[in-house]
């Protein structure tokens, strides 16, 4: 089996604790983005791989490959007929993908400020968040929209791959 991968990269990291938690081992490709492995796994060249369901959901929408699960504790609601890892069999196995904005470490709090309305207030358009849900990105809700709040899932984010990268030797190329 085959599991895309860009050495180094998320879905790499997401591939080794997948390995560790099902008990399986599988030859890790390494690709250059969503495109060329999809038209792979399309054309049948490789079994499987794990993608952002911004890459893939319209090819599952489209019925040109089978999602198996989301790697989330709960459904996508632009997906909700695509099982949970937790509902197909994989309890626990939670990676996901998500973004923030960053500025330079001194930046003033009062542009912060005015940058994070802006990004709630685009955010919370409703043709916004329409468009968003189809490709597949989940809004984190109004309340976790916050500079603090990023701070703490980078940081739980740190504390739960961090231990996973250095066991497997991982470095980023």
């Amino acid at each position: 089996m085959d599991v895309e991968s860009a050495k180094g990269g998320m879905v790499h990291v997401v591939g080794v604790l997948m390995q560790k938690e099902t008990g399986t081992r599988f030859v890790f490709v390494p690709y250059r983005g969503g495109g060329p492995i999809l038209q792979d796994l399309v054309a049948g060249q490789i079994d499987f791989a794990v993608l952002d369901p911004t890459a893939s959901l319209a090819q599952v929408r489209a019925d040109r490959v089978k999602a198996y699960a989301v790697t989330a504790a709960s459904r996508l609601s632009s997906a909700p007929d695509i099982p949970t890892v937790d509902e197909a069999g994989s309890p626990g196995l939670h990676a996901s993908s998500w973004y923030g904005l960053w500025v330079p470490k001194n930046t003033p709090k009062s542009i912060i400020a005015k940058l994070n309305a802006a990004a709630v207030d685009a955010l919370g358009g409703a043709n916004v968040r329409r468009r968003l849900g189809d490709l597949g990105h989940e809004i984190f809700p109004r309340e976790q929209q916050t500079p603090e709040a990023l701070a703490t899932l980078q940081r739980a984010e740190i504390e739960k791959w961090w231990p996973i990268i250095k066991a497997a030797g991982i470095k980023a190329e």
